[in-house]
């Protein structure tokens, strides 16, 4: 697929979209005072009647569709971003004509997540438990002092977007977090803490 800026643009929307579809069925599990494995039947076998099980079914079959709609656009998003940097670096080049790509910036973790809710604006983006952060936002590890940063930027970006990279199972994964009111606690749905008062 050749990827251009406003096709990048356009998958980013597309990916929007997606999460808010996933928390709208989300809205529905939570009405009906379920996740996505607890029963559906009561303990005689039968439907239970304290929840619309035909709703509830319908829901789970959605969130596990766009899920992996919203996995693949994450994909797609994070190579049309690696695409369109490359293309602007070619039409880079030194006096000799030769393509000088800058360095790749390392970015050495500063934060760990150790819990993420299931449908929370931290699972839909992409977060598990484990991540850990290299940059959060404008937060790197040069700059990163407390969680009060962190928090800061969280708080300064309701219902806009933070790029997030972490660090997982030894690679480099590049996220998209909106942090929004959701039917839980806070604006992310995750716990993060200091990597220093873990491993260091």
């Amino acid at each position: 697929m050749e990827y251009s800026k406003e096709k990048v643009l356009s998958l980013i929307k597309e990916k929007d979209n997606v999460e808010q579809n996933i928390k709208e069925y989300w809205d529905i599990l939570k009405t009906n005072n379920v996740g996505m494995n607890d029963p559906l039947i009561d303990h005689e076998g039968y439907p239970r009647s304290d929840i619309d099980v035909y709703q509830v079914r319908h829901a789970r079959h959605q969130i596990k569709c766009l899920q992996n709609d919203h996995t693949a656009l994450l994909k797609q998003i994070e190579e049309g971003l690696v695409a369109v940097h490359s293309q602007a670096r070619t039409a880079e080049a030194d006096p000799n004509g030769v393509n000088v790509p800058p360095p790749q910036p390392n970015f050495e973790p500063f934060a760990k997540v150790d819990h993420v809710t299931l449908g929370s604006p931290a699972h839909i983006a992409g977060l598990q438990e484990g991540d850990q952060i290299g940059k959060f936002g404008s937060v790197v590890s040069s700059n990163f002092r407390n969680m009060t940063n962190i928090a800061e930027i969280v708080n300064h970006s309701v219902n806009s977007t933070i790029q997030v990279i972490v660090q997982r199972e030894e690679q480099s994964v590049t996220l998209s977090l909106t942090p929004r009111p959701w039917s839980g606690r806070g604006l992310l749905g995750c716990n993060i803490i200091p990597i220093e008062r873990l491993d260091r």
